[in-house]
């Protein structure tokens, strides 16, 4: 077996090759984000399923919460706070590496608010708030939803009217029989179908406690909003001027584009 000489130079040129490419194999890939998404009322994670994949799809890393209560997470909804769903928020975004973004569908918003206000700048990169409550401090998903969502003049039905409350007042269920209209008249049978089959108790006291929000942590996090322009259950126009955004864009959909429209969702999420 014969053994080349190299000269000098080449010798040299060769091992800086080698060892850029082995840098560059074992670097992380700088576009890489983690998202974490954070459902609305009566839904849980089972809501991103479509999301999700396309997510990853694009080598980002993704986890769908299941706020205390809802899906899989089996603590009594009748017991929840809306510091629980904060803390589940908080300590699954302290578990991942690095930064990360927050996506908050509808009531979600003022989870991830309250939980950007915990976290802050260093681990927080950016908010987006799906057709979402968007507070201010001292405010709550009910006082946000009077202030921007009043009860319709024309003797219409409001969403509001599909709240089955329990007897003691201290959760309620979403009306199977007249939900789909108001929050899935675009998506298809099977998914209506597979909503209505996993939509759980909602607890109130989340949505009737006031966020504490500062300027000089939640203020300086970037936000995005994006409108759902055929939802039924209340238009968000107004409620995404609630507070300064980065970018506020709107989607041709109901109120569950994670559904009907997962691809477009998907890309405007990436496009912030």
């Amino acid at each position: 077996m014969k053994f080349v000489n190299l000269p000098i130079w080449a010798t040299s040129l060769l091992l800086s090759l080698l060892l850029i490419s082995c840098s560059e194999d074992h670097a992380p890939q700088a576009s890489t984000k983690t998202y974490l998404l954070v459902h609305g009322a009566s839904h849980g994670a089972w809501a991103w399923k479509k999301v999700v994949p396309l997510l990853q799809a694009q080598g980002h890393r993704v986890v769908a919460i299941d706020l205390p209560g809802h899906g899989d997470d089996k603590t009594p909804a009748e017991r929840v706070t809306l510091d629980d769903y904060v803390n589940k928020v908080v300590n699954v975004a302290n578990a991942q590496a690095g930064p990360v973004i927050l996506v908050g569908h509808s009531a979600g918003g003022v989870s991830i608010a309250q939980a950007a206000e915990r976290l802050e700048t260093g681990k927080v990169e950016k908010l987006i708030f799906l057709d979402a409550f968007l507070p201010k401090s001292g405010e709550s998903v009910f006082s946000l939803a009077a202030k921007f969502l009043p009860p319709s003049t024309t003797g219409e039905p409001n969403f509001s009217d599909n709240f089955l409350f329990d007897p003691t007042g201290a959760t309620f269920t979403l009306d199977t029989a007249r939900v789909a209209n108001f929050l899935y008249h675009d998506c298809s049978a099977a998914d209506v179908l597979f909503a209505k089959a996993n939509l759980g108790r909602q607890p109130v006291a989340p949505f009737a406690t006031p966020v504490q929000l500062t300027d000089t942590k939640y203020g300086t996090i970037p936000k995005y909003f994006i409108i759902c322009s055929q939802a039924k259950n209340g238009d968000m126009t107004a409620m995404a001027k609630n507070v300064v955004m980065n970018k506020v864009v709107t989607l041709s959909t109901s109120h569950s584009p994670f559904f009907s429209q997962p691809k477009a969702l998907t890309e405007l999420i990436l496009s912030f």
